[in-house]
């Protein structure tokens, strides 16, 4: 009993009930207001009643791409008849340039709080993605620039809060190809974004969306620099060392990830889009044996460490590609890493059975 008097499973009742009804109300308010938005634009009375409206459907619920739609259309409208006034003299081109920023400015300061409460809705950072879009197709390059940088700032301040976003990742990638752009009077930022990565990686070694990330920029500055065979060969050597030294905690997935990434190199089936796709095959075998040699040494402190015993098979695998053979004692040595991968990653363990009688019956 509460006080009062009154049992307090009925208390809660009254209240589930009385929540109910007004959830109810608000669910019919929400489907009225979007039948009225979808009227509205049926009919094309793009207004700035309607862009409130689909403000308030919005906030309600980001995920309703349609009304994002609409209200993109309501803007096309509104840059239409500004470009109109221009032709008809009713107003200047300083005035409709003035007129267009801002609307893009405030679109973009609706969107931040829904950023902040929903920061994995693809549907507001395709909206944000349009306004910027816009910005560089109508307005002077500098101030669509400006718009550019500022949000280059804004997806830092957010991978600060959520550094491992892969989507905010993606997004960072596509405001500095267009920050870049020779639409935007750019230049490359490869160099400033590989330092991005290192200082994000040396906040969190397990931020796979940053070591991701140094793959596709480490590319796009030899393509760019037109790097020589050394120059691609000291960046490979240079990687490998930081690899080696974020590798203290081997029992990070995503440090091994990046470590197969760089074996890529070796193999010549898939060396062409690697950062060093001339090495000769002496120059492979040396690499491959070097790392084999890291990792055995890895293995003396992380005995029950899955990760590198695949990549002591992976190396091992590498070689014989390339020797056209795998020795008997690699192969003895390839069983053993299988046996303990059977103890300490026993969920694929049908793989490592699989990969064993492979290699007991092959020649």
């Amino acid at each position: 009993m509460s006080s009062h008097g009154i049992p307090r499973s009925s208390t809660r009742e009254e209240r589930s009930a009385e929540s109910r009804q007004k959830e109810l109300k608000e669910i019919d308010k929400y489907k009225q207001l979007v039948a009225e938005v979808n009227e509205k634009v049926k009919a094309k009375e793009f207004t700035p009643a309607l862009l409130q409206q689909t403000a308030e459907v919005l906030k309600k619920n980001p995920e309703y791409y349609t009304v994002w739609n609409h209200r993109r259309r309501i803007y096309v409208n509104e840059f239409q008849d500004l470009e109109n006034e221009v032709g008809s003299g009713k107003i200047n081109e300083d005035t409709r340039i003035s007129n267009v920023l801002d609307i893009i400015q405030l679109d973009l300061q609706f969107l931040f709080p829904l950023l902040l409460q929903f920061p994995k809705c693809y549907w507001i950072w395709n909206h944000r993605r349009w306004l910027l879009q816009q910005s560089t197709a109508l307005l002077p390059s500098p101030q669509a620039r400006k718009l550019w940088e500022e949000e280059l700032g804004l997806v830092g301040k957010m991978l600060s809060r959520d550094s491992r976003n892969f989507h905010g990742w993606g997004y960072r990638r596509m405001v500095v190809s267009n920050l870049e752009s020779p639409a935007l009077q750019g230049q490359s930022m490869s160099r400033s974004e590989l330092e991005y990565t290192k200082k994000m990686i040396g906040t969190n070694l397990s931020n796979f969306s940053a070591w991701h990330n140094r793959t596709k920029v480490l590319l796009k500055i030899l393509a760019e620099e037109h790097a020589s065979d050394e120059d691609r060969r000291q960046m490979l050597d240079d990687e490998l060392e930081l690899i080696h030294k974020a590798l203290f905690d081997p029992f990070d997935q995503s440090l091994w990830f990046y470590h197969q990434n760089l074996m890529c190199t070796f193999d010549p089936e898939q060396a062409a889009k690697s950062m060093a796709p001339n090495l000769t095959t002496d120059e492979r075998l040396k690499y491959i044996a070097s790392e084999r040699e890291y990792i055995e040494e890895v293995l003396e402190d992380a005995e029950d460490c899955q990760w590198a015993y695949k990549a002591l098979i992976e190396c091992a695998l590498l070689e014989a590609k390339l020797n056209k053979s795998l020795g008997h004692d690699d192969k003895l040595k390839v069983l053993g890493w299988l046996n303990e991968l059977k103890s300490c990653d026993p969920l694929r363990r049908g793989r490592w059975l699989d990969m064993e009688q492979a290699l007991v019956t092959s020649a």
